[in-house]
Formats: structure tokens, C-alpha cells, sequence
């Protein structure tokens, strides 16, 4: 089967042919793949930042956001069959350890991430597990919702867990409305009441928030702290959903929080510096967000299959990885690129 490999860091990946997956164990899953999101973790990979995490052995294909249809199972294996239209959460998991039986299963002691930790799914094939299947309707087409495997629940996570502190009346700030803000607009409108204030330096990013259920948008010029304590009465938000967090945003992001106020970590790439005493004196919270539960997923296809979160993409071939790596570096993808094998 043909599959993007990344055979160096600090390199292009390549089109390679590999041999396809098979089953081994009880609870695996072959699935074809039907749509392989390009996020922007891949950008970081591919720069290393993820190499002493992980310490995965290259080459390997890239690709942690996957959606397709089963293509062979093994012997336990009775909540998919063969033919069956998948989004795969991210990180198949034991079920065993506490996280997992908790619902914390992104917490897994045991977990794998395939993309990362091993082979992902920009390719024909991907191995997986029963555990990261979602079943969906017959008629979703996996492309439409693959990055909604990632980028989706890592958005939906968060607003979910913002939920009890965005009674009406409130004011939420996203900051940056790409690949993973667009997702997470969308679920606080359908989730919320909240006064949803949309902040980022691309002008048509904004005017695609204003579609999507932003009261108000905020230009990333310089003076966006100033207009976000403007339209808050000089107070700040009560929830900001950072979903840059680097070359400054991460600041702003926290400086744009009421006293006790949360300030939700999303993107990453950046370093917070924040006196302690600005912490307790306003009580301030910071909260970190990675990845979601498999429910999370489960909920999220509900509104995605409802129509009340939608993914706009820009699709590519399987051979045009590289171009849409370079597009999602340049800031050319407005919301998601999917590749199509």
C-alpha cells in the first residue's frame, strides 16, 4: 500500500509503498481509510518536538486523525464489523488501567497514538483497535468528518469541560479560529449561551467565525487584549479557549481572563510567564486540554451527524502530502486539510 513516511526530522515526508496492516491480536482493526487529517502537530513532528516524547523509530507514516470503514477484525472484536463506516479515537487504549475505567481514557497508562507513537493512517490501511471505534452512520463520508478524530475532540473536550462555567450572561473568548477554533466555535454555540468572542489576524478566519456563531470578532493587531476588555466592561472574559497558545497568544490569552476566570491551554508551541502573585491574587485558573475521552468522540458525531458542527476542508490526494503540509504551514488551509487516499 502507498503511505507518507517521514523518514528524517527536519525533512519532507515521502510517498512510500509498505506492506498492508494485519490483525494479530483479539481486539484489532484493520480499517480502510477513507480520510487522514493533516494537522498541525504533523508540522511538529516533522520538526522533532515530538521525538523525545515519543521515541518512535523512523521511518514511519505519519497521521493521527482517521476515519474510513472496517476492513478485516479479529477474533473478540463485536462492536464493528467488516464494512462498517469508522472515526477511530486517537489513542486505542487498555480498558483496564484506573484512568480508563474512570472515563479518562486519553489518560491511559497504556495507550498507543498511532501518527506518533506508531504508524498512523495517512495511508491506504491503519491498524487500530475496537476501543478507538466509533460507528457512524452509513451515509457519513469519512472525509468529511476524519479531522474531527483529533482536532474535533481535542475543540469539543474543551468546551465540554468549560460548560459549568459558561452560564448565560458569560463571555467566552476563542483565540484563533483555524483548524481546531472553527470546531470549537461551533460546539459552544450549540452547547452555550455564552457571549462568543472570536479573536485572529486572518480576516477571513474571522469572517468564517462570524458565520459559525461569534458575536464579535477581534482583529490579532496589537491592541486585541484592549478590544476584548472593551467589549467585557474592562473586566475580561470568564472562559478563554487559547487555541494558538504560541508567539505571544498564550500571553494575551491569560491577560484576556477575569479574576476567576479560567484560561483554557488548547494550541501549544509557546512558553506562559505569569508572577505567581498575578495567579492568587485574582484567582486565575490555568487548565491544560489533550486530546478527549472516546466519549467525547462519541458525543461530538452526534452534533456533527445532527449538522451542528461541520468541518470545512480543503481536500488533497494522498500523493500531494507534501503540498498540503507546506499550504498548512503557510496559513493557506482555511479549517482543515484532508487527505484522500
Amino acid at each position: 500500500m502507498k503511505a507518507v513516511r517521514l523518514h528524517g526530522y527536519h525533512q519532507q515526508p515521502v510517498i512510500d509503498e509498505v506492506p498492508e496492516p494485519t490483525v494479530s491480536g483479539p481486539h484489532d482493526v484493520v480499517v480502510k481509510v477513507g480520510g487522514a487529517g493533516v494537522c498541525r502537530t504533523d508540522l511538529h513532528i516533522i520538526e522533532g518536538q515530538w521525538a523525545e516524547a515519543m521515541g518512535v523509530g523512523l521511518p514511519y507514516i505519519l497521521g493521527h486523525e482517521n476515519a474510513g470503514w472496517v476492513h478485516e477484525v479479529g477474533s473478540a472484536v463485536t462492536n464493528v464489523a467488516v464494512g462498517d463506516t469508522v472515526i477511530l479515537h486517537p489513542t486505542p487504549t487498555c480498558g483496564l488501567c484506573r484512568a480508563c475505567r474512570a472515563g479518562n481514557d486519553m489518560h491511559c497508562i497504556a495507550s498507543e497514538f498511532p501518527g506518533l507513537s506508531r504508524d498512523g493512517g495517512m495511508a491506504e490501511y491503519l491498524l487500530t483497535s475496537a476501543r478507538a471505534c466509533v460507528k457512524l452512520d452509513p451515509s457519513t463520508q469519512p472525509q468529511d468528518v476524519a479531522a474531527l478524530a483529533d482536532a474535533g475532540i481535542t475543540a469539543y473536550h474543551a468546551v465540554r469541560k468549560a460548560l459549568p462555567l459558561l452560564y448565560p450572561g458569560t463571555t467566552c473568548v476563542v483565540i484563533g479560529a483555524g483548524g481546531l477554533g472553527h470546531i470549537g466555535i461551533q460546539c459552544l454555540s450549540a452547547l452555550t449561551a455564552a457571549n462568543i468572542i472570536v479573536v485572529d489576524r486572518n480576516a477571513n478566519a474571522l469572517k468564517l467565525a462570524e458565520q459559525l456563531g461569534a458575536q464579535h470578532t477581534v482583529v490579532s493587531d496589537g491592541g486585541q487584549v484592549d478590544a476584548v476588555k472593551d467589549l467585557t466592561g474592562g473586566d475580561g472574559a470568564e472562559v478563554v479557549l487559547d487555541f494558538v497558545a504560541e508567539q505571544g497568544a498564550e500571553n494575551d490569552g491569560f491577560a484576556m481572563t477575569r479574576r476567576a476566570g479560567s484560561y483554557f491551554v488548547i494550541g501549544y508551541g509557546g512558553t506562559l510567564t505569569i508572577p505567581t502573585l498575578d495567579v492568587i491574587s485574582t484567582e486565575r485558573n490555568i487548565i491544560g486540554n489533550i486530546v478527549g475521552t472516546y466519549n467525547d468522540l462519541a458525543e461530538l458525531m452526534v452534533l456533527a451527524e445532527a449538522g451542528k458542527v461541520t468541518l470545512h476542508t480543503r481536500t488533497y490526494p494522498l500523493a500531494d502530502a507534501q503540498e498540503a503540509l507546506h499550504d498548512l504551514d503557510a496559513g493557506e488551509v482555511r479549517g482543515r486539510a484532508i487527505l484522500v487516499p
